[in-house]
This record gives C-alpha cells, sequence and structure tokens, in this order.
C-alpha cells in the first residue's frame, strides 16, 4: 500500500499522462547531433579540441560555481526527477510513461582529474504491454548501455596532452574531414561511453578516439606533423603549415549490427594571417586534402577551403568554407551527425544501409560557423548567454543537409533555452528531419529549478529500419551549483 501511495504521489507531482502517440522512441539526455537533443547548461559536454583551435573542450563549471573540498577539489551533487513520456507517432504500440531520476555526483581537481558519474534511470508508470519490467529495458540491454553511468571523465587537464571519456556530441576528429560534428549517441537506445586521447611529441600532434569502449564500434586517429618544424627547427608559433593523416574504422558490431567501413585522409593545412592584439587573436587558415576508401578503386574525394577564427575576452567565433568533389561513393564527413542512424538506413530516396548505397558522384559546399558570445567574458561552455553552432552542406545534385544547435542563458542566467534540429536529404524523397528543445529555470536562490523537454526521434528496429517517435518531460532538479 505505502508503494502505491508514493507511485501515485510522484505522477501527480510531475507531468500527467500524455496519450497523444502511435509508436514508441526514447529521449537522449544531452546530445547536439542525431537525434538532436540539448546539451546541459550545467554540464555541457566534450567537443573534444583540434589542432588548429576548430573545437575547444567543454569544461564543468568554474569552482566558484560548485562546493570546495579544501584548496583543490571541488564536488557537485545533483538530483532531478521528471515525469517523462514517449510518444510513437506510426503503429500499434501504445505510448509509454516513466519517472525518470537522474542522480549525479561529480568531483574534480582543477587541471589534472575530473569525474562526473550518474545516469538516467526510467521506472515504468504505464504502458509497455504485458511483458514490461519495472525499468526501461532498452536503457541496460547491452554491455555498451553500460557506459552513460561515467557521465565524465578527464585526465591530464586540457590538450595537448589528456584522456577524456564520456558521451561524444558534435565530435570532430582535427580536420574533420572523415568525423565532423559525429554524435555517438544519435540512436536513442545505445548509451556508449566514448574515448578521445591527445598528445603531443616535438613536431608531431596526435589525437585518437573510440566511440564505445565497451564494444566494437567506431575508431580513429589523426596524426599531425608541423612541417616547418621539421625543416627548420622548433619555429616561434607551432603548427603554421602541417600535414596530417587520418583513418577510420567501423566494426559494426554494437549498437546494432552493421557493415564495417573504413576511410583514410591525407591533410594540409596552411596558416595564412595570424593576428594578435591586446584584445583580440585573430586567425585565416587554408586547407586541402585527399581522401578516399582503402581497398575500393575509385572511391576517392578532394576538398579545399578557407577557416576564420577570432577570439576575444567575451566573443568567440570560428566559421570554415569548402569545396567538396566526390566520387565512387566515398563523401567527406561521413562519420557526422546522422551516422548513428544512416549505418541503419540513410535519408534519401533508398532505404538501406550507409555502406550499401553509393553517395552520388558530384560537388559540395560546406559551411560551419561555431559562436560563443558572453557579456561579461567567456567562461565554460556551460556558462555563456549564447551559443550556436551549425553545419551545412549543399551539393549539385539538389540535396541539402544542414544541422544545428542555439542555447541562451537570460535573466542573470537563471533561464536557460536550447533548440536543436536536424535536416538531412532537404530536396529528396524521404529526407529525415529531427527537433527538439528543452528549457532550465533556477529559482529559490538557484538550488532548485525546473525542466522541460520536448522533440521528435528515429529508433532503429531489428528489421533495420527507424521508426519515428517523440518524447516530452517536465520535472524538478535540485543541486549545490549555487
Amino acid at each position: 500500500m505505502f508503494m502505491r501511495r508514493s507511485w501515485a504521489v510522484v505522477l501527480l507531482l510531475l507531468l500527467p499522462r500524455v496519450a497523444w502517440a502511435e509508436e514508441i522512441g526514447a529521449p537522449q539526455a544531452v546530445p547536439e547531433g542525431d537525434a538532436p537533443s540539448i546539451e546541459r547548461a550545467e554540464e555541457a559536454p566534450l567537443e573534444p579540441a583540434s589542432e588548429d583551435g576548430e573545437i575547444a573542450p567543454k569544461e564543468d563549471p568554474s569552482a566558484a560555481d560548485i562546493t570546495e573540498v579544501g584548496s583543490r577539489w571541488t564536488r557537485l551533487l545533483r538530483m532531478e526527477a521528471t515525469s517523462l513520456t514517449l510518444l510513437p507517432r506510426r503503429g500499434a504500440r501504445e505510448d509509454e510513461g516513466f519517472v525518470q531520476l537522474e542522480p549525479t555526483v561529480r568531483m574534480a581537481k582543477r587541471g589534472t582529474f575530473r569525474l562526473n558519474l550518474g545516469a538516467p534511470v526510467r521506472l515504468r508508470l504505464w504502458g509497455g504491454g504485458e511483458d514490461a519490467g519495472p525499468v526501461r529495458k532498452e536503457d541496460w540491454d547491452t554491455l555498451s548501455d553500460w557506459g552513460q553511468v561515467v557521465r565524465l571523465l578527464t585526465v591530464g587537464g586540457d590538450a595537448p596532452n589528456f584522456l577524456w571519456v564520456g558521451a561524444l556530441e558534435s565530435y570532430t576528429l582535427l580536420s574533420g574531414h572523415l568525423v565532423r560534428r559525429y554524435n555517438n549517441r544519435g540512436n536513442p537506445d545505445y548509451h556508449p561511453a566514448g574515448a578521445v586521447a591527445t598528445g603531443r611529441l616535438g613536431p608531431v600532434y596526435a589525437e585518437a578516439f573510440a566511440s564505445d569502449v565497451r564494444g566494437a564500434r567506431l575508431a580513429g586517429a589523426e596524426v599531425s606533423l608541423d612541417v616547418q618544424h621539421v625543416l627548420f627547427g622548433r619555429p616561434r608559433q607551432s603548427s603554421r603549415y602541417t600535414l596530417a593523416l587520418s583513418a577510420v574504422h567501423d566494426w559494426g558490431r554494437a549498437g546494432g549490427a552493421s557493415e564495417p567501413l573504413t576511410l583514410a585522409h591525407l591533410d594540409g593545412t596552411a596558416i595564412l594571417v595570424r593576428s594578435r592584439r591586446e584584445d583580440r587573436d585573430f586567425e585565416l587558415h587554408g586547407v586541402g586534402g585527399w581522401g578516399g576508401r582503402p581497398g575500393e578503386g575509385g572511391a576517392w574525394g578532394a576538398v579545399a577551403g578557407v577557416g576564420v577564427e577570432s577570439v576575444s575576452s567575451t566573443m568567440d567565433l570560428r566559421a570554415r568554407l569548402e569545396g567538396r568533389m566526390q566520387r565512387g561513393g566515398f563523401r567527406q564527413g561521413t562519420f557526422g551527425p546522422d551516422y548513428e542512424l544512416a549505418r541503419f538506413q540513410v535519408a534519401g530516396p533508398v532505404s538501406v544501409p550507409l555502406a550499401d548505397v553509393p553517395f552520388p558522384k558530384g560537388y559540395s559546399a560546406y559551411g560551419e560557423v561555431i559562436l560563443s558570445w558572453d557579456a561579461e567574458r567567456l567562461r565554460t561552455l556551460g556558462n555563456r548567454h549564447l551559443r550556436l553552432t551549425m553545419g551545412a552542406e549543399v551539393f549539385n545534385w539538389g540535396r541539402v543537409d544542414v544541422d544545428g544547435r542555439l542555447e541562451v542563458q537570460v535573466f542573470h542566467r537563471d533561464v536557460t533555452v536550447a533548440v536543436a534540429g536536424l535536416a538531412v536529404g532537404i530536396g529528396e524523397p524521404r529526407g529525415r528531419y529531427l527537433v527538439s528543445g528543452e528549457a532550465r529555470w533556477r529559482f529559490l536562490g538557484g538550488k532548485l529549478y525546473a525542466v522541460g523537454q520536448g522533440g521528435t526521434l528515429l529508433l532503429p528496429t531489428a528489421e533495420g529500419t527507424l521508426r519515428p517517435g517523440a518524447f516530452v518531460a517536465v520535472g524538478l532538479g535540485m543541486d549545490n551549483v549555487r
């Protein structure tokens, strides 16, 4: 009787049942890519740094925002409870309702070590059929799913020498011509922990990553050589002229089986203009490269473009514009925001896995903008007044791909609103469109906050198709951030 009353109280305090659905999906807690959902404002995940500074690592809140333990250790404790409803858009299955409890524990020693543990646990309120258990089994039914418990682990501080473990959201591997804006949790029922390691030795800088440390999935590395350092000794400004070689392989044995895929790319970068003033750093660089699929004759592509970086105390702007050529099924940015869904079923006129469909021969123009702004000063990415990140590619045969995310903080940073979207195959039959949003409001001195989330989903099935769904959630949380 006591348990029944407890569930009734929880249900009344949180969101009442919503029943306008036709099929099941599952929201992602914090992706930036596909299926797009929202990063948490207080714990923005990693975008590991590229050597040319294209994307910097996201950090935890500053020491002033979390409880100090001694003089060098900091700590954060959080509990969030939401009522979550999964809303299928087609089919015979009913919607499902859950209470989602999300505890978080964080410990950090500035500059050397950070550990953030916690995961959403979804306790069933209704739906799911006769065989459904009290906990949503799709969240914990594979070894890889247990990787979500490690929300963040870093050792060694920031680049160039560090190790990072957690969710890869909008991850770019150095030059970005193989892995760009990739999200390893684009499949809503696959929750792996990825890993990124970087290091420098003399003129050589290297970055390696794995999308799933507990399963045979996507892994790769890029090695960059400082040409000026090799030819003339250590220069005043490193990495002015670089050559880089990258290779990425997908075994396709975790998160659902798919065909293996291997790609490689060679890149050259030259800094054309570099200006450093008291209040702003500016850089203009050119890039060119060539890549292909090893063992696949005729599958290759070329790229050339320019990039701009402008950083001041209140604004960080990074932009890139490239012209690309694709031949024989190869394309730049194959491992992108849509990859975890496309490896089961590509967007467009044919409903087959990515490895089975040749990419059309042609040309494209790719552009990307990453903008952060703060009225006071740039701090951690989770504590800025505005952050916009967007990428778009336009192909000469009529296809357009766009993904992006916008987050703003207003009212003395007490209110955070974020929206994200993905559109793949615009201009083609059966294009892919996903949207999501989140709002957070801190009150009572900031230790208590309300949260609302909603969006659309695509869930891979055992048959290799993608099943559409949606989700909505609302709830409360408390922590010692303020």
